[in-house]
């Protein structure tokens, strides 16, 4: 079946602007253009259109959405198993984000006592959930499956202390970092090699050993996967090159 643009849109639930814009960048042309100089759709593009939608749900940027669909090597029943297997794990973080609110609740009316474990368990599996969402597939091809959970795991172990800890160090090297950036320092000077060492200690928190190496290959994401880059220069560009440059400072002097 063919869709006007008009049509699809009303189908897909988005507007013809957003359509067109697709069309602009070349996420989804259209299967050809009528006389009229309407934009004709067909089931191809509908399936097309599904999957980014898909992603869009899971907050993947478009450019990223792009380059997957655009791969040769795509394989569309791997994509859907891969969304399902994000949203089982999204529907199970939001089952017990709903429990642990819950509790909370009871636990303000004095009808139950609620741990300090428990009152974190529900944050840190809310991190898991997003992080799993947004890098996933990518993290657990370069890491392998068996050492993604064992990190998630040690994640969900953390006290309430430490977990504080963590946050508070991941929100302090943001801060180093912008500054040192605006303040021209270089990565290998004094304030590059405390971010540096910062790094490190932030992700012992979730890493059961580690090595230079691992860390250099985390480094190397920042600069060359744009959504990590766009955490670190959300405020101050740059800020990802520094970082990995400072880690490979401290790392090559092991």
């Amino acid at each position: 079946m063919e869709y006007t643009i008009q049509k699809l849109a009303q189908l897909a639930g988005v507007t013809t602007r957003t359509l067109r814009y697709y069309d602009e960048i070349g996420l989804l042309p259209p299967l050809r253009v009528a006389s009229t100089g309407y934009r004709i759709y067909g089931p191809k593009q509908v399936d097309t259109l599904q999957q980014i939608l898909l992603y869009r749900n899971l907050g993947m940027p478009l450019t990223d959405i792009a380059a997957i669909i655009k791969d040769p090597d795509f394989n569309r029943i791997q994509a859907l198993q891969t969304h399902l297997q994000m949203l089982q794990a999204q529907q199970q973080h939001l089952a017990q984000l709903i429990q642990n609110v819950n509790n909370t609740i009871l636990s303000q009316k004095g009808a139950y006592t609620m741990t300090d474990t428990e009152k974190f368990y529900g944050l840190k599996k809310q991190a898991i959930a997003e992080n799993e969402a947004k890098f996933g597939a990518e993290l657990q091809q370069k890491y392998g499956k068996e050492t993604i959970e064992t990190s998630n795991k040690k994640l969900l172990g953390l006290s309430a202390q430490q977990y504080e800890d963590m946050q508070r160090i991941g929100a302090e090297i943001n801060t180093l970092l912008e500054k040192a950036v605006l303040s021209g320092e270089s990565p290998s000077g004094t304030a590059g090699q405390k971010i540096a060492l910062l790094h490190k200690q932030w992700l012992t928190y979730t890493w059961a050993k580690y090595t230079p190496q691992a860390h250099i290959r985390v480094a190397q994401l920042y600069v060359c996967d744009p959504r990590f880059t766009a955490y670190y220069d959300k405020n101050v560009e740059g800020c990802a090159a520094f970082l990995q440059e400072a880690i490979l400072t401290m790392t090559s002097q092991k």
